[in-house]
């Protein structure tokens, strides 16, 4: 099994969601984050006052799959969240070794 990471744009999380689902995808765990890469900070007002902030929001999007499917869950997500510009995000995937469901005590691939 793998786990399919994404951190994407926030404007691009409805079209992952709608790619994931027609991909198959049952389920998925989606947090907000921030960080910095190589975009360039902005600036925001809050409550009047302007602030300049180096940390971008972003979504981060899990996924866990079987080996198989991975490859094709990277290529789903990179047509969905792929702008063009900077920014676009990172997709990283890793081997997963074991997956319990909790209701159901099921394990691994029959968990999914």
């Amino acid at each position: 099994m793998k786990i399919v990471t994404a951190v994407i744009k926030p404007e691009c999380l409805d079209a992952c969601k709608t790619a994931l689902a027609q991909a198959g995808v049952r389920g998925m765990t989606l947090t907000s984050v921030s960080g910095f890469g190589q975009e360039v900070g902005h600036s925001e007002v809050y409550r009047g006052a302007r602030y300049n902030s180096d940390l971008i929001t972003r979504v981060r999007i899990d996924v866990v799959s079987a080996d198989e499917d991975a490859d094709t869950l990277v290529n789903v997500l990179v047509e969905a969240a792929k702008t063009g510009n900077d920014g676009d995000g990172f997709i990283w995937v890793a081997p997963l070794d074991r997956v319990v469901r909790i209701n159901t005590g099921d394990e691994n691939e029959a968990a999914l």
